[in-house]
């Protein structure tokens, strides 16, 4: 098997030609183009197109049109700066070859294409992708197979959610959701965003259903969610043996939900998880029994320190895998008391004080700011959070 990969890769490398010099695309000789000499051309030089405003934002490509924007994104993403390899210190050292052109008819074309980088005379494999082709107005436009691989599945509007499904769907687990993006959503002041969900068994039928056939980045994941934001609809593109919706996680959801509404760059990740234990538990464990825990294994020593405790990321979980964490039960606690008094608005103020930091001066400021509490009187104040509880 590995032999014929690599006769495969072999060949591709051989005889190129390029239609111009500045063309990303490399189409070898034995590559077999449309009979129509000038609709190869054009499709040549319109995927040329395409791919040189692949690093470009999404919406903004000539070459895609706006009916198929949101499943092309999903699949843009995952070829942008693919030809880049920090191993090798070359932002160009993959290079586009294209392997295969099947016409499904008149207008539509299905493209298969490699990344390519050599090495000592060696080729290395960084991805491959399956890319559709339709001739439209005069024009060719480029799209994800996401659709035509999934065009006999079942589909199903919860809200304004729309999951799409092989067999069955769980609706009472799927409307939950729906409930509880709303929620997270309101909370958060974040616009109505639409989801569409789609239900695969696990990551390597995501990939292809999204047209990765091959990305090393991915080698050895058996589970894994892709997803893409556009217009204020989120695809995602589900591979973790769920393709009936039987569970979701209300803790990831709450951070997903959360990185829509904030930038990443700005939110504290322990008053985020802080607000994924109130909201979502963690691990599959409520917040109440999250809290019962803390209060039997941590709590109950009456000289604990808690800012000493926070600056450690103490470990009160079953396990390592299994963490919880007491930096992040605090600001549940503290997320409670904020709520309660202020608002929501008031959460969101702390939650986006920016990155965790040594010596958190960013997170007291505001928390101070907020509730009173800094580190001279933390740990008399955490214990009064908790004793209410």
């Amino acid at each position: 098997m590995k032999s014929k990969q690599f006769l495969i890769i072999r060949l591709l490398l051989i005889s190129t030609l390029s239609f111009a010099q500045t063309s990303p695309l490399i189409v070898p000789a034995n590559v077999i183009l449309p009979k129509d000499t000038l609709v190869a051309s054009h499709l040549i030089k319109s995927l040329n197109g395409f791919l040189i405003q692949k690093e470009s934002p999404n919406k903004e490509n000539i070459f895609v049109l706006k009916e198929d924007l949101l499943e092309t994104s999903i699949l843009l993403d995952e070829m942008k700066g693919i030809e880049k390899s920090a191993k090798f210190k070359d932002d160009n050292f993959y290079k586009s070859y294209l392997n295969n052109i099947v016409q499904i008819d008149k207008s539509n074309f299905i493209i298969q294409l490699s990344y390519i980088g050599i090495n000592e005379n060696m080729p290395i494999l960084v991805a491959s992708f399956e890319i559709l082709a339709k001739y439209k107005d005069d024009k060719f436009y480029f799209l994800s197979p996401l659709k035509r691989n999934t065009l006999s599945w079942q589909t199903k509007k919860i809200g304004n959610s729309i999951f799409y499904f092989k067999k069955e769907l769980n609706t009472k687990v799927a409307t939950d959701y729906v409930k509880d993006v709303a929620l997270f959503d309101k909370k958060l002041n974040a616009p109505e965003n639409s989801i569409v969900w789609y239900g695969c068994n696990d990551m390597l039928e995501v990939m292809q259903n999204i047209g990765v056939l091959y990305k090393l980045e991915y080698n050895g994941h058996s589970v894994g969610t892709i997803n893409a934001i556009e217009n204020r609809t989120t695809l995602l593109v589900n591979g973790t043996y769920n393709t009936n919706f039987n569970s979701f996680d209300p803790h990831d959801l709450w951070h997903e939900r959360a990185r829509n509404a904030i930038q990443k760059n700005l939110i504290n990740k322990p008053v985020d998880e802080g607000c994924a234990y109130l909201y979502g538990g963690s691990w599959g464990i409520s917040w109440e029994q999250i809290l019962k825990t803390f209060k039997e294994k941590v709590a109950s020593n009456p000289k604990s320190d808690w800012l000493s405790l926070y600056d450690g990321f103490y470990n009160f979980g079953e396990s390592k895998e299994k963490h919880l964490i007491v930096s992040y039960l605090i600001n549940a606690l503290i997320v409670e008391k904020i709520e309660k008094e202020k608002g929501f608005p008031a959460v969101v103020e702390l939650l986006s004080c920016g990155k965790y930091e040594k010596g958190n001066d960013n997170y007291f400021k505001v928390l101070e700011k907020l509730t009173g509490i800094n580190k001279v009187n933390f740990n008399e104040q955490v214990w009064i959070l908790i004793k209410k509880r």
